[in-house]
């Protein structure tokens, strides 16, 4: 069942709230139980997964790039209310009494962004990072890293990641999927 979005499977229980602010790509898999609230421009381009309890959501912009993924849990907020002022309250309160900050966030190309972490306003997750597991990222992460939280703690094979993408797209296009409109279906 889910939603009929040309490119993206989606399920039963998948929702998403401002779906006319979404640029789809294809070859898109958004599971059960995913929360979208998009207030703002949301691109997920072609070959992205959102796995199961992932969330959405902050009012600020959101890229994620070919080939990216968000594991089981993941929380991106665009936006939060910064306490530490003069801001007080919830959404319930005019925004005028409330000390909002929304950032844009980027996740690059082969990124993958592991199970139950949290991505805050204003991060740009650069190409083939990975994230580990329950890490809360609060800052840029450089391409090609591994990191836990913010922490580098190693890097991932770029070489390797990209010999089997060419790999990939070769075999691919030489098996001759069927595609629409030079999108593959």
């Amino acid at each position: 069942m889910g939603y009929d979005i040309r490119g993206v499977k989606t399920f039963e229980y998948t929702k998403i709230v401002g779906i006319e602010n979404i640029e789809f790509g294809d070859n898109i898999i958004i599971d059960d139980f995913v929360f979208i609230y998009a207030t703002n421009l949301i691109k997920i381009e072609s070959y992205v997964h959102i796995a199961s309890f992932t969330s959405i959501s902050g009012g600020g912009r959101l890229t994620l790039r070919e080939h990216s993924g968000l594991s089981g849990g993941v929380r991106v907020y665009t936006g939060t209310d910064d306490f530490k002022d003069w801001g007080f309250g919830n959404c319930t309160i005019p925004e005028g009494y409330r000390n909002v900050k929304r950032m844009d966030i980027y996740i690059d190309r082969f990124a993958i962004v592991g199970a139950n972490s949290v991505i805050l306003p204003g991060v740009t997750i650069g190409e083939g990072v990975s994230v580990g597991a329950c890490s809360v990222v609060t800052r840029d992460l450089a391409p090609w890293g591994i990191y836990i939280g913010n922490k580098r703690v190693g890097e991932r094979n770029r070489d390797g990641v990209l010999k089997a993408y060419e790999k990939f797209l070769t075999e691919t296009l030489t098996k001759g999927q069927k595609t629409v409109d030079n999108r593959f279906l």
